[in-house]
């Protein structure tokens, strides 16, 4: 697999959670819609780290990490996505912290975490292209 391949790879897998998390917003099953969202960045940002490094990257979960490691600079948008996106990660999976978060969701919040996940996977696609 070429390094290229590699990366697109990881876009094309992202794009189908992005897609998922679509559905599951739409379904008002937010807590997922958000563990998935941060499943979208990470997979992008695993996608600058494959092409940049020509190496798989590492199994992490850690986006500001991931970032990092890709050379991406980033702006204040993508800071506050991925400071929101964090937490879900984690929280999402386990019973004594889900109930607790849901609590914090509701469906325009959401739906705007949703949007600005999609704006971020454009932007690395772009860069990508370049």
């Amino acid at each position: 697999m070429t390094n290229f391949e590699k990366s697109e790879y990881w876009l094309e897998i992202s794009n189908d959670d992005l897609e998922t998390a679509k559905w599951l917003l739409e379904g008002k099953k937010l807590i997922y819609c958000c563990y998935l969202c941060h499943q979208v960045v990470e997979k992008a940002l695993k996608s600058v780290v494959s092409y940049k490094t020509k190496e798989m990257p590492p199994k992490i979960h850690d986006l500001r990490k991931l970032a990092k490691i890709g050379e991406l600079v980033l702006k204040e948008e993508d800071y506050n996505l991925i400071d929101v996106l964090s937490p879900l990660q984690i929280e999402a999976r386990y019973p004594e912290y889900k109930k607790q978060m849901e609590k914090t969701l509701n469906y325009d919040r959401v739906k705007n975490i949703v949007l600005e996940t999609e704006r971020f996977l454009c932007w690395i696609k772009e860069l990508l292209k370049k």
